[in-house]
């Protein structure tokens, strides 16, 4: 059976997202599959303090480089660190042997920052890994090494609550809170580090001396600029983050269960599959469109909307279809019918025939079981987009990466650049696409400065991505990658300057042709395209913090002009 109305959930529906972005399976399977359980929680670090690594250990080859296989780094040795006493020990070696570092987390860092030809020592901060509520500070710790699935389920198994973190599974908290941390939450409950109380950090001053510092959110001064440079200034900047607390602003009583984010229960879920050969640029176009203007008009908070997030991945016509992946908190005011007519807005005007989904009997479902929203248990559903993500966690693929943020929707311009790329017949790599992301809601009711987190008025953003096996490739995924994002934001220089439309790029998925004039020509810089407003702040913490620029990589926080280092 089939019908000109609505696009049904495909067979084959697959979502595949950034690292921090996207992943589902097919709806079909949401009520029968068990979804791949998260790694042991509070995992206690068994590695002894000051496991050093060199060539010729024979797991040298897999920490020289993480998850893209672009970058890698032949480092005099690999430092892990297990507690905050192991990181100022090692961060003391390296300092006294004048050793160029790196710090990584999860290993899922988009550029080169950790893992390139200068760096001599990696300090793998990934055995601390515990996830607990600390009494003494009144907050939820969280280590660096624990990975986002960890969190979550410590957290909501234990207290019921939980951060509106990133969607990938096996990313590192590190740096996914440094850089601000979003997820399917955030529309309701705003980034992960509007959440953040605290960070403790290992440092070095201008002597050289290495010392653990303290910053909170109630700190003034030298003390606040480090905590609120934590809160979207990006990783690898200050110096090694050994904890994280997270205590939500304005709680108030002694029970944990009170002092972050109540999880859903249960969220309604949608997930619907547009096949390729069944969209030409007419239809192609009026989708775009039509996810654009929903989120233009709905990206304030405060209105039952906000509690809807959807990923939208236009993937290229090599992959065979388009998908959409779209949550609600099924308490939240007109749940279903809030995601009914956001579904309806997305499709409207967009004739397609139904894929159906087979029935386990061989049968074909009635139609009302295409487009049926299931409910289901909130971690379940966690477990599930996190999880089923084969193209993102492949552990030998080489990857391109490019973000923005979009206040409006897209012009006409830019979908027909999107489109003529993602048709190419010259292109024939499935494991491609522009990730659309709901942004806006409780995003926007914090004030652009109150955290280095800039952005707090766009109503989407996007990822672009494509992945490859072999090196040899490079040049050509790299251009694609180029002419389409340049292409895109032709008018303003290749790149997405802040404006009326745009508002930049984000720095957990960090771009180095940003920094380039051969990609960006503009005349507008990096730094404002990741922090607008907010970098000259983000220079006097690194002045104040790390006077000598020992921290620093490839799209770095600078020193201040006439600044020592």
């Amino acid at each position: 059976m089939t019908t000109t109305e609505k696009p049904g959930i495909g067979r084959r529906f697959f979502m595949a997202g950034s690292a921090g972005t996207i992943a589902a399976a097919s709806l079909a399977a949401l009520g029968t599959a068990n979804a791949p359980q998260a790694q042991a929680l509070n995992h206690t670090a068994t590695v002894p303090d000051g496991s050093v690594i060199k060539s010729g250990d024979s797991r040298y080859a897999d920490l020289m480089t993480g998850n893209n296989q672009r970058f890698v780094s032949h480092p005099d040795y690999v430092r892990l660190i297990t507690s905050t006493k192991d990181a100022e020990d090692a961060v003391r070696e390296a300092v006294r042997t004048g050793k160029k570092v790196s710090v990584r987390s999860g290993g899922h860092c988009f550029a080169d920052f950790v893992c390139n030809p200068s760096i001599q020592v990696i300090l793998d901060v990934s055995p601390m890994n515990a996830v607990y509520y600390d009494k003494k500070m009144g907050a939820f710790a969280v280590e660096p090494g624990a990975r986002l699935m960890n969190v979550y389920e410590t957290l909501y198994k234990n207290w019921g609550v939980t951060v509106p973190g990133g969607i990938c599974y096996s990313v590192g908290a590190g740096g996914h809170i440094a850089g601000g941390g979003y997820g399917l939450l955030s529309r309701s409950h705003g980034l992960v580090v509007d959440h953040l109380y605290a960070v403790e950090v290992v440092t070095v001053d201008a002597n050289r001396k290495v010392r653990t510092v303290t910053a909170t959110r109630d700190d003034k001064g030298e003390l606040g600029d480090l905590w609120w440079a934590h809160t979207g200034g990006g990783g690898g900047n200050w110096g090694i983050v050994t904890k994280y607390w997270f205590r939500s602003p304005g709680t108030q009583g002694k029970n944990p269960s009170g002092q972050l984010v109540k999880a859903p229960s249960t969220v309604l879920v949608s997930a619907i599959s547009l096949p390729w050969d069944q969209l030409d640029e007419t239809k192609f176009r009026r989708l775009i469109t039509n996810f654009g203007t929903w989120h233009e008009k709905y990206r304030q908070p405060g209105t039952p909307e906000s509690h809807l997030s959807s990923l939208f991945n236009v993937s290229s016509k090599a992959h065979g279809s388009l998908g959409m992946f779209t949550q609600i908190d099924a308490a939240a005011p007109d749940a279903k019918g809030v995601m009914e007519r956001y579904v309806a807005a997305i499709l409207d005007g967009v004739a397609i025939t139904a894929e159906p989904v087979e029935k386990p009997n061989g049968e074909i479902p009635a139609m009302p079981e295409f487009f049926k929203t299931r409910e289901i248990p909130w971690l379940q559903a966690t477990r599930l987009v996190g999880t089923d993500n084969p193209v993102i966690t492949n552990p030998t693929s080489r990857g391109a990466h490019k973000s923005a943020y979009l206040n409006r929707k897209f012009t006409d311009d830019q979908i027909a650049v999107l489109y003529r790329q993602m048709s190419r017949p010259d292109f024939t790599n499935p494991n491609t696409m522009l990730v659309l992301f709901s942004f806006g809601g409780q995003v926007n009711a914090v004030a652009p400065e109150a955290t280095a987190n800039v952005q707090r008025q766009s109503a989407f953003k996007f990822c672009l991505q494509t992945f490859w096996p072999d090196a040899a490739d490079d040049d050509f995924y790299l251009g694609w990658e180029r002419e389409t994002y340049e292409g895109m934001f032709k008018t303003t220089g290749g790149v997405p300057v802040p404006g009326d439309q745009l508002d930049g790029c984000y720095i957990n998925y960090p771009d180095v042709d940003v920094a380039s004039t051969d990609h960006n020509r503009s005349g507008v810089g990096w730094q404002t395209l990741y922090f607008k407003g907010n970098y000259p702040r983000l220079q006097r913490a690194k002045a104040s913090w790390d006077p000598t620029n020992y921290f620093t990589h490839s799209l770095g926080i600078e020193l201040p002009a006439g600044s020592a280092s």
